[in-house]
């Protein structure tokens, strides 16, 4: 219990930048503590966030507020039907001067990048992301370049039913650590929102905290303690969306067609130990695990045709998992 006490101290330590970050986001930013608390996660877990709802919620003012508040190379990639794979990665250019090709880099090498609309472009360009995302490198050409530390892709998406759209590859879906819902607001903060953005002086935001602020609590949150039972906690969580049967959800055999892969479990524990961070603790409870767990699981489960035709969402199974697998 000594050392569960001396990461509770050194997280008290560390993690109240989190608290000066979200007071700064709150000057621009009105209500959506949901989201905004999600992409810190995202932030503090080395995880890429994908944002999913209908135009207007402020999901790129949101980013882009977050990444103000946090001094670091950021790149705004507006992704639509004509984007090609070099516009995000880079490119092969000859030099007359040199005489030579060399590498031109693209925007996807900064620190925070936001890919906003990412499901407005056909798949080879969503593609792009894929090595990017997962091996933190681009290869343009024969020349394999490494992204800088930190690097987040943060993603914004329209609903699927929207017009234009194209539904990103399982593949890619699978490398984001969070999917989060971003809702309609509240009557109260709407008329915030109408205020504040009407204002003769359009609210800013300073930088507030260190790319190495960052990258030092990510090192604290990898360390804070993760129980046992908090682990096989999280193991037959995931399990449960594989074999259903074996876990008492028979209900849900047929609606399953693939469940979350071992990706889920690694985001799930490290989301879990981010979640406590903000928190100011230093060890994960299985009430963090079931605070990020829809947003880690909901894009990780693909459905059967018969769950489609029941109508029966990912949302709804992931609710059943969590009511039916035993809290340690």
């Amino acid at each position: 219990m000594q050392d569960v006490r001396s990461l509770n101290e050194l997280v008290a330590k560390h993690s109240g930048f989190t608290d000066s970050l979200v007071a700064e986001v709150g000057k621009v930013i009105v209500g959506q503590s949901y989201m905004v608390e999600r992409i810190l996660i995202g932030l503090l877990a080395a995880g890429h966030v994908l944002l999913e709802g209908v135009p207007g919620l402020a999901k790129t003012l949101t980013v882009r507020t977050v990444c103000d508040a946090v001094s670091g190379k950021f790149s705004r990639i507006q992704f639509t039907p004509d984007l090609l794979p070099a516009d995000v990665t880079g490119t092969v250019i000859y030099s007359q001067q040199k005489g030579e090709f060399t590498s031109k880099l693209g925007p996807v090498f900064a620190n925070f990048v936001l890919a906003d609309e990412v499901n407005r472009a056909p798949a080879k360009v969503q593609s792009a992301l894929l090595e990017a995302m997962q091996e933190r490198q681009v290869t343009i050409g024969d020349t394999t370049h490494a992204l800088p530390d930190p690097f987040v892709v943060m993603a914004t998406q329209n609903p699927i039913e929207q017009e234009g759209t194209y539904p990103l590859p399982e593949a890619q879906v699978d490398r984001f650590m969070l999917m989060i819902r971003v809702l309609y607001p509240t009557e109260d903060d709407e008329r915030a929102i109408i205020d504040r953005s009407t204002s003769a002086v359009p609210a800013t935001v300073s930088p507030v905290v260190t790319t190495e602020q960052l990258l030092e609590a990510r090192t604290i949150v990898r360390d804070i303690y993760l129980d046992q039972r908090v682990r096989d906690y999280i193991v037959s969580v995931v399990h449960s969306t594989r074999d259903p049967d074996r876990h008492g959800l028979k209900e849900m055999a047929g609606l399953i067609h693939y469940g979350a892969s071992p990706r889920a479990s690694i985001a799930l524990a490290l989301a879990g130990k981010a979640h406590a961070f903000l928190r100011h603790r230093g060890y994960v409870t299985p009430e963090d695990i079931k605070a990020v767990g829809p947003d880690v699981l909901r894009h990780r489960i693909i459905l059967t045709y018969e769950a489609e035709a029941e109508e029966v969402t990912a949302e709804q199974i992931v609710r059943r998992v969590f009511e039916a697998v035993e809290v340690p």
